[in-house]
């Protein structure tokens, strides 16, 4: 573009024409690590796959017609994930890369003049940030001081708000804990629109509102596969009644799930016992990994029922710069939200992983 014959530098454009709260924004970051670090900062499930799996995976993907699109609806990976995780039968069920988009693709689908996106604060950050890419106003609940649901202010905020939709992860990120059952259910009860209750973190929690789909019109369930060893594969499902799933299915960008990921689906849950076996030694080494963190003097450890555990620290900053020099990556919360000062996300690890983190922690916490 030019300004009377002068070139008109890109900057320039770009704070004419996009719109001021982006350009506000930062984007997300990822931090970076190399092979020699231990990378406990994205809630990753660290065992490879069996051979067993590895083999079949391999096979199932040479077979791709890498020159056609994809299945547009997935119905093949959606056969599989139903048998494979229980979904009701006469319930919907929506792919999607990654849970990610499809908190996007609700969030479009809702984003009338005047709608309101609430949850809960601190919890996913992607609920707040897609309303803003949405131009919808979030409403953020703030939780009580031991990271419970306030329940009574989330339920003054629906009656006030009215909600197009409300976000619910369960357990929450970053928090790690499940909210009350009672609580969600008295949310669902009261909201006027759609509740998503978001369960990425299902395999390594004793709840699930699954199998409630059916009983309730208004609820959807999200998850991902990327906590339980296929994160490279993104692949996400919203479950809810049939007449939510058509149309948010209007809102989905078309192959938006590729043909590599849902061959690798039909591969990975043919059978399931892998998952579980992973999964179940992840709860034992969060078990180990919570009850050593206790006996650290100055970090306090929360109730988590994910594959990761939270801590508050007499000083975040710190240890989290320690830890980095010894390379050994973790998640400072410090800032992100008032009830989350000082506080250190850590995902589990292997055993000898976790050994490391435990041996530097007590380094770099040697008194209250």
């Amino acid at each position: 573009m030019t300004d009377g014959g002068r070139a008109v530098p890109a900057e320039e454009t770009v704070a004419r024409v996009v719109r001021p709260e982006i350009r506000a924004l930062s984007a997300y970051a990822v931090a970076k690590s190399g092979p020699a670090w231990v990378k406990l900062d994205a809630m990753e499930n660290p065992y490879p796959l069996p051979d067993t799996v590895k083999a079949r995976l391999s096979a199932a993907l040479a077979r791709v017609a890498i020159n056609r699109y994809p299945d547009a609806s997935g119905e093949g990976a959606k056969r599989v994930l139903r048998s494979a995780v229980g979904i009701p039968e006469d319930a919907g069920l929506l792919l999607g890369n990654g849970s990610d988009e499809l908190i996007q693709i609700i969030v479009s689908a809702v984003a009338r003049p005047g709608a309101v996106v609430l949850a809960p604060e601190p919890s996913f950050v992607m609920y707040r940030m897609d309303a803003l890419y949405a131009s919808t106003r979030f409403v953020g609940v703030p939780l009580n001081q031991d990271f419970s649901l306030d329940r009574d202010a989330i339920l003054a905020a629906v009656e006030r708000e009215s909600p197009a939709v409300i976000f619910l992860a369960y357990p929450n990120n970053p928090t790690g804990n499940l909210f009350a059952d009672a609580d969600l259910e008295a949310i669902i009860e009261a909201s006027p629109g759609l509740v998503v209750i978001d369960e990425a973190y299902y395999a390594f929690a004793d709840a699930s509102f699954l199998a409630r789909v059916p009983e309730r019109p208004n609820l959807l369930v999200l998850r991902t596969l990327s906590k339980v060893g296929m994160a490279g594969i993104r692949l996400g499902y919203a479950v809810a009644a049939p007449a939510w799933i058509a149309e948010l299915n209007k809102v989905r960008q078309p192959y938006n799930v590729n043909a590599l990921t849902q061959a690798a689906i039909e591969a990975l849950l043919f059978e399931t016992a892998w998952i579980a076996e992973q999964a179940a030694a992840i709860r034992a080494e969060r078990t180990r990994l919570e009850s050593a963190l206790a006996r650290l003097p100055g970090v306090h450890v929360y109730p988590t029922q994910t594959n990761f555990v939270l801590v508050r620290v007499t000083d975040s900053n710190r240890v989290f710069d320690g830890l980095k020099t010894r390379r050994i990556l973790i998640k400072n919360l410090n800032g992100w939200h008032p009830l989350l000062a000082n506080c250190l996300r850590m995902t589990v690890g292997k055993p000898e992983e976790n050994d490391l983190l435990l041996a530097a922690l007590a380094e770099l916490e040697p008194s209250k």
